[in-house]
């Protein structure tokens, strides 16, 4: 399908420099992505590449738009854009400075089928793999503690799986702590520390990446199908 044209001189760009920028996003946000493991990338941070020589208001928001479009019908990705969560804490008082525009970022996800993509692209030896284990397993504990988890908590199961706060050199996932910080760094999670009469305590919480349709419907499933699999497991035994 065609897309409709649009009037380049009230941006008072040519098609030739509106080409430009959109390369530029594209590049921006593809080698972003890779070299900040899929952290998301903030919107200001593509407003002010695209303002450091161009004024015009509404300008970044066609460039991204023209941006979203190419990255998926090129290179096959969907740039999702994210809305900040905001700790469950901060909706009880506490009152954000964040404005909706630095509130908002973007990932970038494949377009294929996840049976393609697994038999396709990933392989028995890619490094994601156990990382995407890591990040479905720790996601799946909070999920199931109601969408937040004390950090007590959250590693207390962790250690039964193996997974201790103190190794930095596991075969696979190398310093686990930073595995989990990584997880918040991608906003999978977000931390808030509450002060109550006992002191500080520190909460993982489901941030906004996890609170997307396609992972958190993706996470539901999987606990669905491991849940099942005990029931079955125990009529059997029985």
């Amino acid at each position: 399908m065609s897309q409709p044209v649009v009037d380049l001189s009230q941006f008072d760009i040519s098609k030739e420099e509106k080409d430009k920028l959109v390369a530029e996003v594209i590049r921006y946000v593809l080698f972003k992505t890779h070299h900040s493991s899929g952290c998301p990338i903030k919107r200001e941070e593509l407003t002010q590449l695209l303002t450091k020589n161009y004024r015009q208001r509404n300008l970044p928001t066609f460039i991204i738009n023209e941006a979203v479009q190419k990255l998926s019908s090129i290179f096959g990705y969907e740039m999702r854009e994210l809305q900040r969560s905001r700790p469950s804490s901060a909706n009880q008082g506490r009152i954000s400075q964040q404005s909706a525009a630095e509130a908002r970022s973007y990932i970038i996800t494949s377009k294929l089928p996840s049976d393609v993509y697994k038999k396709y692209v990933l392989n028995d030896n890619d490094s994601t793999v156990p990382l995407n284990g890591f990040t479905f397993v720790v996601l799946s504990l909070v999920h199931i503690s109601g969408g937040k988890m004390t950090e007590e908590d959250l590693w207390r199961n962790l250690r039964r799986m193996g997974l201790d706060e103190s190794n930095e050199n596991h075969p696979v996932l190398g310093n686990i702590k930073q595995a989990l910080d990584t997880l918040v760094q991608q906003r999978y999670l977000q931390k808030d520390k509450v002060s109550g009469p006992e002191g500080n305590t520190l909460f993982y919480e489901l941030a906004e990446r996890a609170l997307d349709a396609p992972i958190s419907e993706s996470t539901k499933a999987h606990i669905s199908e491991i849940v099942n699999k005990e029931v079955v497991s125990v009529d059997v035994d029985d």
